[in-house]
């Protein structure tokens, strides 16, 4: 068989012009249509393997009955699920470095035996909180509260623990509100100004007021500041290197899952701050981000996005 000249294949595709244009669209609509099917088995197979919920929550656009602004910044940083994934292991690694909120995880949840089931609550409150009403995102922190009243003890350096303490509940939101962001800013279909960036740590502010914090960072300069005095306060004890070894590890069985966990785990590492890295024990040869992991998620990110929401635009909801 001869091959085909790239040139003239080149140079007969400029010669059709917007009739050419028209007929790719249409093709392209007909491929959409045809891989419908195959899309929405991989979307649950997708959604199974990383135990997130089956159907998005309805999003509430009236402003007089939602609870956070339906054209806010916030809606639009959660609305991509596979870059708030890299966003949420990232704010699980980071959040491990605080002793006292590592304790309350180890001696009070089941996150080792019921990792999905962990995954799936923490997944339906985003969701809710961000897209639901305020009667619903209400009800939901008003649940986490009571589960928070619960969560006391000891911990490991002999300081006692509250979960409803309010600084802790600064460091809870603060890790996931900057890992959210960090992670949509890298891995998201969209970028965002330094001034929505403010906008969204204003907005999401409101959660942790409900959740019962005096003070949470409102901008990039306080998230800036305050992540680095608290600083001083983190480190990786024994709770923290064995919640770092199981997120590192996953739990996939088939080889699929594992792979796919591999690269969203490494993409959340490769956005923590090197301090953080370093205090968990991670190494991290300089060049392996940008050269490998990088270009790696983002096609894995690109794919899942092509599989979750189909036809859906960056700024809609996908929590």
């Amino acid at each position: 068989m001869r091959s085909v000249d790239p040139s003239r294949v080149t140079g007969a595709l400029s010669q059709l012009g917007a009739v050419g244009s028209r007929m790719a669209l249409a093709s392209v609509q007909v491929l959409e249509l045809a891989a419908d099917p195959v899309r929405q088995d991989l979307a649950s197979a997708v959604r199974r393997s990383l135990g997130v919920p089956g159907e998005p929550i309805e999003p509430a656009m009236d402003p007089a009955t939602a609870f956070l602004e339906p054209g806010g910044v916030t809606r639009r940083v959660h609305a991509d699920l596979p870059s708030m994934l890299v966003g949420g292991l990232a704010a699980l690694l980071l959040q491990a470095l605080h002793p006292l909120a590592m304790a309350g995880v180890a001696e009070h949840s089941n996150y080792a035996d019921d990792p999905h089931g962990r995954l799936r609550r923490t997944a339906a409150f985003v969701g809710v909180t961000t897209y639901g009403t305020k009667d619903q995102a209400r009800e939901a922190i008003e649940q986490v509260r009571r589960v928070h009243r619960r969560v006391r003890g000891i911990a490991p350096d002999g300081r006692p623990y509250a979960a409803d303490d309010p600084e802790l509940i600064t460091w809870v939101h603060s890790a996931e509100m900057w890992s959210f962001l960090r992670a949509v800013q890298k891995y998201g279909p969209v970028r965002f100004s330094r001034a929505e960036c403010d906008a969204y740590f204003a907005e999401s502010a409101v959660v942790a007021y409900e959740l019962g914090a005096h003070w949470v960072p409102r901008s990039v300069d306080e998230m800036t500041a305050y992540l680095r005095r608290v600083r001083t306060d983190l480190y990786a004890g024994p709770q923290a290197r064995e919640a770092r070894d199981f997120l590192l590890r996953g739990v996939g069985r088939r080889p699929e899952d594992r792979a796919v966990h591999m690269v969203l785990v490494a993409a959340a590492v490769g956005i923590l701050p090197g301090w953080a890295r370093a205090e968990l024990g991670i190494p991290w040869p300089p060049l392996f981000d940008e050269l490998v992991v990088a270009p790696t998620a983002r096609a894995l990110c690109s794919a899942l996005r092509w599989a979750l929401a189909p036809g859906r635009s960056p700024n809609a909801p996908a929590a």
